[in-house]
């Protein structure tokens, strides 16, 4: 999708003020990036709380970033009088997720009405690289009020 236009002015406002409600990304560190219409970006840095046994980040963290990436994205292209909830989602992790930081890129490949697919990506960064280590595809349906 090229260039979408959100039917809400104040759509980054609604998004960062929404954003800033969730006690998740709160806890994990997460701020946004990149806010504009069809696309979100998230990022967080590596902390040794969010890893799993084997010291790689936990894949419940990496698809949480990339959910809300999708769902903001989806949301940005929303009238001012809606949220988006995830209806579903399938995550490919292509690779460990070890790096600096993180950054999960959600856009949004078909908005509509009720239901919008997405497409994310998250992509670590160690050391000047970077390389993809999970692709999401996931749909969100819009919720008034």
């Amino acid at each position: 999708m090229m260039n979408p236009l959100s039917p809400d002015p104040d759509f980054d406002s609604r998004i960062q003020t929404s954003f800033a409600r969730q006690g998740l990304m709160n806890t994990i560190g997460a701020r946004l990036t990149k806010v504009i219409p069809g696309e979100v970006n998230i990022e967080i840095l590596f902390r040794e709380s969010l890893t799993q046994q084997h010291g790689f980040v936990h894949a419940g963290i990496v698809t949480a970033i990339v959910d809300n990436a999708c769902g903001y994205a989806a949301n940005s292209l929303m009238p001012p009088d809606c949220e988006v909830l995830t209806v579903e989602y399938k995550v490919n992790f292509l690779s460990p997720a070890t790096g600096e930081k993180f950054l999960a890129i959600g856009k949004a490949v078909k908005p509509g009405n009720t239901l919008t697919v997405c497409a994310g990506e998250v992509w670590a960064h160690d050391k000047g690289g970077k390389k993809l280590i999970a692709v999401m595809q996931a749909t969100m349906m819009a919720v008034k009020g």
